[in-house]
């Protein structure tokens, strides 16, 4: 029964609405008893779904605005005040319409991202081309997508060439354009072109469905705000029929009472707080920003320092090898080879760097390494090929008692001066060569970091394991506070904490594994999501899709602009509570007309928080 009267309560709202209305053409007609009638079963029908939901929440031992209602119109049907108890209960489940309407709008960017997930894929099985469904693909796959056709899963482009639309996961408009070796992601689209494909992430795994999962998450999680409005109506509700008591007791008025008790409800003061976290988090998903939860936009908003990593963050993330220098008389080809081949087990830039050239040079990578270990912040150690390979910063050389003679120290501080960092690679307790490495500074970077000043941060600061030649470079380019080089991953978190400790709020930037400890540390983490890996990713509080700084600066805005309207719509319902019960008090307000009003109010806040759907910084 309970459940068949909730399924159907926009039924009972609509005809309860056409009761109300033929109970006053009743009354025009001079059929008052008839009118009478109607406005009661009006009364009794709208008021059912309104007295079950109160009952509900008793069990569960909270006072809820369903329960001063119910009180309300009981009264109301005492005092034979039919029209107000018709009125007052049309307008509660008018208004309850008016709100679930207005929020699914404001999770609209969530809606149309779950609608563009793909449903199927195209696989190659035995040389035929088979249409699978989506939760058939599995890891290894060959996949064909066509122009128009949809990207299943997450994965690498092993023939063809394509523009792919991936405004889904990055919140670009323009197309990318996409070539063997670069990598796709589920739920984009190909725009024009041919691809074959190997899928590498598949279901819940693909980047596509962590994005809607996060959203889905952050959307319910609540921010301050709401925590102390949901404790303040636990409050709020006993405390305000204790005072329409004391108002009985005083004036031994009942009407006056009741009328107190409805208009007290604080329907938009609730719903103003949530209403404003959900559309702005749904207004960053559809800009590529993924914020997880409303707490994370409040802490994000009171940031004043910012803190970045280098490499894959305030640069592109794509560097180069610009120069490879052998010693002792090795083959430079032979050199790469060794050195990409014990770089397979980095995640981190340089060392794909490394093997991305060796590809480009068409040279096998063909031997595993053994032994191997990474080195976090300096390098790698492993064995290839019966030799032991040591390759990374100098601190990794001083660590490993390797030496490194004047005249290739000199050479490699000359490029690391010229922008480029300088990776040593030893064979054998040797240096074998050097590796120049540069990347360049993100096309967006300065803009987005002087938006975020004129926005309120008072500090910029780099924090890199590069070193401080090209750190210098770096930070003279964008015009940073202060920059830290040569740093370990314990280090970075070591200058985050000391910037808390000295009372700053800070959100730490980075996209590998090495930032994570510091991500995590920082009272907001934010990580690159195109090109960062999974730990940054699932560390940080807020994912930048599109590895764009201009993104960050937009999420820094939206964040100051969410919780600027949340507090407008603390202070319109909290406003429109005081005014209506002083005109209650005075008599300028009655019952229907204050539900009304308080109706209205509602829709407001909501009205308020949608203009975040819309919000550009």
């Amino acid at each position: 029964m309970i459940k068949r009267i909730n399924r159907h309560k926009n039924h009972i709202t609509a005809i309860s609405g056409i009761l109300i209305v033929l109970g006053y053409i009743m009354k025009l007609a001079g059929m008052g008893n008839v009118r009478d009638v109607l406005l009661i079963i009006a009364s009794i029908l709208a008021g059912m779904p309104i007295a079950i939901k109160a009952w509900q929440a008793l069990r569960m031992r909270a006072f809820s605005i369903e329960l001063l209602v119910t009180i309300a119109v009981i009264g109301a049907l005492y005092l034979r005040e039919y029209t107000e108890s018709s009125v007052v209960t049309f307008l509660f489940l008018f208004g309850a319409y008016l709100e679930a309407r207005t929020l699914e709008k404001t999770r609209s960017s969530l809606k149309s991202l779950i609608e563009m997930a793909p449903q199927e894929a195209t696989v190659i099985k035995d040389n035929k081309e088979i249409n699978v469904p989506i939760d058939e693909v599995e890891v290894g796959n060959r996949i064909i997508v066509r122009s128009g056709g949809k990207i299943a899963v997450d994965g690498v482009i092993v023939s063809g060439k394509a523009t792919i639309n991936e405004a889904a996961i990055t919140g670009e408009s323009v197309p990318a354009s996409k070539k063997e070796n670069d990598r796709v992601f589920s739920g984009t689209i190909v725009d024009n072109g041919y691809i074959e494909m190997i899928a590498e992430r598949v279901g819940d795994d693909t980047t596509f469905a962590k994005i809607i999962e996060l959203v889905e998450e952050a959307q319910e999680a609540k921010s301050k705000a709401q925590r102390f409005l949901d404790k303040f109506a636990n409050i709020y509700t006993p405390a305000i029929v204790i005072m329409s008591i004391a108002v009985y007791l005083i004036t031994k008025d009942l009407h006056l009472s009741i009328t107190f008790l409805v208009i007290a409800c604080p329907g938009a003061l609730v719903i103003g707080a949530p209403v404003s976290n959900v559309a702005g988090i749904g207004n960053g998903a559809k800009n590529g920003v993924l914020i997880k939860g409303g707490d994370v936009m409040d802490r994000f908003s009171k940031v004043d320092t910012l803190v970045f990593d280098k490499t894959g963050t305030l640069t592109r993330g794509k560097p180069e090898v610009t120069d490879i220098k052998v010693f002792n008389n090795i083959e430079e080809n032979e050199l790469l080879k060794l050195v990409a081949e014990s770089e397979t087990i980095s995640e981190h830039h340089l060392g794909q760097t490394i093997v991305k050239e060796a590809n480009l040079r068409k040279i096998s990578i063909s031997n595993e390494p053994e032994n191997s270990q990474v080195i976090k912040g300096n390098g790698i150690i492993a064995a290839i090929e019966g030799k032991i390979l040591v390759v990374g910063n100098r601190k990794l050389m001083d660590a490993e008692n390797i030496s490194i003679p004047n005249e290739i120290s000199e050479y490699a501080t000359d490029r690391e001066k010229k922008g480029n960092t300088a990776i040593f690679a030893a064979v054998d307790g040797k240096i074998a060569g050097i590796f120049s490495i540069a990347d360049q500074v993100r096309n967006d970077a300065k803009l987005a970091l002087s938006q975020m000043r004129r926005n309120g941060i008072k500090k910029i600061i780099m924090l890199t394991g590069d070193n401080k030649h090209t750190a210098e470079l770096v930070a003279k380019e964008l015009e940073l506070d202060e920059f830290y080089a040569e740093l370990l991953p314990q280090n970075k978190v070591e200058h985050v904490k000391r910037l808390k400790d000295e009372g700053r709020t800070v959100a730490m930037a980075g996209d590998g594994i090495n930032d994570a400890p510091a991500i995590a540390t920082a009272d907001i983490g934010l990580a690159m999501g195109e090109g960062g890996t999974d730990v940054s990713m699932e560390t940080a509080d807020v994912v930048l899709m599109a590895d764009k700084l201009l993104q960050f600066s937009h999420a820094y805005s939206l964040s100051k602009a969410t919780i600027k309207n949340m507090k407008q719509n603390i202070f319109i319902a909290v406003a429109i509570v005081f005014v209506l019960l002083a005109g209650v008090l005075t008599g300028g307000v009655h019952l229907a007309s204050g539900m009304f009003i308080h109706e209205a109010s509602i829709l407001l806040v909501i009205l308020n928080a949608m203009r975040l759907i819309k919000f550009k910084a």
